[in-house]
């Protein structure tokens, strides 16, 4: 993927998903968001009319069998009432401009059918088509239902704090600042984070984890988790409206009208093979009986059986209802993806570039170090800690909470300013001061060897240095030590599993990075400032995704074919990377790419079973082997067997793991 670094991101269309032939695709996508659970769908107006039609078609088969000479008008009757409103559509669109849809076929099949005395075929055609449709909307709305049920999970009532005791007001009218109490056993009913008590979270319906987590005071609890066995009070942080729940629906709705590359192929596929075939079936009707003297019947009767064979309902429907499956699946276990492209981009995926802080480790680091220089051991922290609260990188985190907990009272500072991955620096008092890695420390002020050899022997260590410049002066060393996630070697072997390369990317020094990437055998590639890790990124391609923690590696998340964020539900996380682990666990990007690769299959399995069935059928109507009844079995099994192996996805599998584990 070489090349300059301007080069364009994926296009993302943002077009609603097309769920069959042009014409058609907005009123299959509008049935299917009809199904609510609150509306069965039998009580939606197509469903009862499909509904009465088949109990029309049932009672015409009823009287062919007592009264035969009188079934024809009866198949004639359920033809008629099923073929009005398909009529009716394909006038609709044929006025709109768009004259080939789905309602333009059956229409002809079924009224020809009648014409040519055959009311019985008619009728089933209209039939099984307005049950095919019906079958389609369900399982549209069941892979909808999967994420839109997670909304529910949020309580509508909540036990806010206040000064005159407790309130229950509506979860949703909650607003950043005010107290809730959650009692052992309660849902939780916003984001926020917790103020006193501690428990263990179940936090399921968010990220598919099934072991409830411990969370005390400090610690972030989202709307919609089950509270354990402990009392919680918890200070909301966002909209009652608006927790992660909610906006994991919004992203994944957003994603769903997100074509891929395969669904606009096959659009404009179908824009072209439906006119072909209505152009293929006038042909069959008229060639025979004009050129060899063939029966005129026996022709249209081919032709008829031509137009419901050529319908490209399950061809069209084969690849939205995947994408929507794998989407709906990876959602229910906290594996956000950002519509069809991001699936076909992750399946082509061949290396992993895993960012060292907070994605291969824990980003739980520890100060284990304050070395004083120019001034005494608390000054250092307590400048350091002043100027680093300003940032929301790990490191920084990590020093300003040592220093608030080493009881030291941060000065106010000003003039803030980041530089990512090389320092973070402010004004207290009259005084610049700059916490900085040592490489670029060193830019902007001589360091003595007695300092290098310092910082030399920390970084053997395993440690990261931070260099505090107080007035342009050496005032201290600041080191720190992170874990590497105890689920790292896990993750890492099943990437390999699945045959991908890992490569870790790190702005720290080589030393801290090799300590924790070499027990797991990794590549890494070390003091990588931002601009160099985007460049890289572009080297390893193509085929290569990006993890990282959604916040510092946003250019390099961007430029990736593939950028995935652990940000545990944060907002960057959610917005910033093609795809968002909700759970931040690394065994979720192994899980990314085998759920992708099971789409992709998905998709191929069906076009394969549309195109195959079609080409089948056909060659047996032209031959006259089959005839309409064959064409309309051929047309609603292939819609159904797309349809239930689409549905396949939402079955819960993980990615394979070496060993058996």
């Amino acid at each position: 993927m070489s090349g300059s670094t301007n080069r364009p991101r994926r296009p993302r269309s943002r077009h609603r998903l097309a769920t069959c032939a042009q014409g058609d695709a907005a009123t299959r996508e509008s049935a299917a968001e009809q199904l609510t659970p609150a509306t069965p769908w039998y009580r939606t107006g197509a469903g009862g009319h499909a509904l009465c039609v088949g109990v029309l078609f049932a009672m015409a088969v009823a009287l062919s069998l007592a009264l035969p000479e009188r079934a024809p008008w009866a198949y004639a009757l359920t033809t008629l009432v099923g073929a009005w409103p398909l009529a009716r559509k394909a006038a609709s669109g044929a006025l709109a401009g768009r004259p080939f849809g789905m309602s333009t076929l059956v229409s002809l099949a079924a009224l020809g059918a009648l014409l040519i005395g055959e009311a019985a075929e008619g009728a089933l055609v209209v039939t099984l088509f307005l049950l095919g449709e019906r079958l389609e909307g369900v399982a549209a709305a069941r892979a909808r239902r999967s994420v839109s049920a997670l909304a529910a999970l949020t309580p509508k009532t909540a036990r806010v704090l206040e000064a005159g005791g407790v309130r229950v007001l509506s979860a949703a009218s909650l607003r950043p600042g005010q107290r809730v109490r959650v009692a052992p056993g309660e849902r939780i009913p916003a984001d926020g984070v917790v103020l006193e008590g501690a428990s263990t979270v179940d936090e399921s319906p968010l990220t598919g984890e099934s072991v409830p987590r411990s969370r005390g005071v400090g610690e972030a609890v989202f709307a919609g988790s089950v509270n354990g066995e402990g009392a919680l009070t918890v200070a909301v942080t966002r909209p009652g409206d608006d927790n992660l729940l909610a906006r994991t629906q919004r992203l994944v709705d957003e994603a769903q009208r997100r074509r891929s590359r395969s669904e606009r192929l096959i659009d404009r596929f179908s824009r072209r093979y439906t006119p072909g075939v209505l152009a293929a079936a006038l042909l069959a009707a008229l060639l025979p009986p004009l050129v060899a003297g063939a029966a005129w019947e026996t022709s249209l009767y081919r032709a008829l059986a031509l137009l419901l064979i050529g319908c490209p309902c399950a061809l069209v429907l084969g690849v939205p209802a995947a994408m929507t499956s794998a989407l709906a699946a990876g959602a229910r276990r906290g594996l956000l993806v950002k519509g069809g492209a991001v699936f076909e981009a992750l399946a082509r995926v061949r290396t992993v570039a895993l960012d060292k802080t907070g994605t291969l480790s824990q980003a739980r680091l520890e100060v284990t170090d304050v070395v004083p220089l120019g001034r005494s051991a608390e000054a250092v922290l307590e400048l350091a800690g002043a100027v680093e609260a300003t940032s929301a990188h790990p490191l920084a985190q990590a020093i300003t909470a040592h220093a608030r907990a080493a009881g030291l009272s941060l000065p106010e500072v000003s003039a803030a300013q980041a530089l990512p991955g090389r320092a973070v620096a402010g004004t207290v008092g009259d005084v610049r001061v700059v916490v900085a890695s040592p490489r670029y420390a060193a830019l902007l002020t001589p360091l003595g060897g007695a300092v290098r050899a310092r910082v030399a022997a920390l970084e053997a260590a395993g440690k990261t240095v931070a260099v505090t410049l107080v007035g342009g002066e050496v005032a201290g060393l600041i080191a720190l030590r992170d874990a590497v996630r105890p689920e790292a070697r896990r993750a890492t072997e099943a990437l390999r599993a699945l045959g991908l390369r890992v490569v870790v990317l790190t702005g720290d020094n080589r030393r801290a990075a090799a300590a924790l990437a070499a027990p797991l055998g990794l590549e890494v590639r070390a003091e990588l400032l931002p601009e160099a890790k985007l460049r890289l990124v572009e080297r390893l391609g193509p085929g290569v995704m990006m993890v990282g923690d959604g916040i510092n590696d946003a250019p390099a998340l961007a430029r990736a074919d593939v950028g995935v964020a652990m940000g545990g539900g944060t907002d960057v996380a959610l917005e910033t990377a093609d795809a968002a682990l909700l759970r931040a666990e690394l065994t979720g990007v192994a899980d990314l790419v085998a759920l992708a690769r099971r789409a992709l299959r998905t998709v191929r399995a069906n076009i394969a079973i549309a195109l195959g069935l079609k080409a089948l059928f056909l060659a047996t109507t032209l031959l006259g082997v089959t005839g309409l009844w064959a064409a309309i079995l051929a047309d609603t099994g292939a819609t159904a067997l797309v349809t239930a192996n689409a549905l396949r996805l939402l079955r819960p599998t993980t990615a394979p793991r070496p060993g058996g584990r």
